[in-house]
């Protein structure tokens, strides 16, 4: 290879790099790759030209690489690699079981320390429940304070 050609191909295969990166969870060891392609590119033509065409070279740098990527991201999130496919309620899609808010005001025993975490016998049926951070003994009575996604948030039953 002859003249800027070497430092020209080791610039895009540094591009390809990062976009690899982006495309699989490598934890940075492809971006520190890509970072030492760059330099060793940089370093080939200011040791073997110019520090004028190497001042170029980082300038072209400094605008072609956030827009190649900037591209790459955008072709990326058009591509069939990516999930398009939208979950809703519409299609049926719901992240709370049903039937859940039915428990909000009813009583129950906690059948383990709740500390936040546990379960409680409510209705004769046995449920995972949270608290709002105390601590609850076991066999203590509880009741249901409010149902949030799939969390039964309890408190402790106050005797009135």
């Amino acid at each position: 290879m002859t003249g800027l050609t070497y430092p020209v191909i080791l610039q895009v295969v540094g591009v390809g790099i990062i976009i690899a990166e982006i495309v699989i969870p490598s934890g940075g060891i492809l971006s520190i790759m890509a970072a030492l392609v760059f330099g060793y590119s940089l370093y080939t033509v200011f040791r073997g030209f110019s520090p004028g065409v190497g001042m170029a070279f980082v300038m072209a740098d400094m605008v072609i690489i956030p827009v190649l990527v900037y591209v790459g991201l955008r072709l990326l999130a058009k591509s069939p690699v990516t999930l398009h496919t939208t979950l809703s309620r519409e299609q049926g899609i719901v992240s709370q079981s049903p039937g859940l808010e039915a428990y909000v005001g009813k009583t129950g025993v906690a059948k383990s320390d709740l500390r936040p975490a546990g379960i409680a016998i409510i209705d004769e049926k046995r449920v995972d429940v949270v608290t709002r951070g105390e601590y609850i003994q076991r066999d203590t009575p509880i009741v249901v304070h409010v149902v949030t996604g799939n969390q039964i948030i309890v408190r402790e039953k106050q005797e009135n």
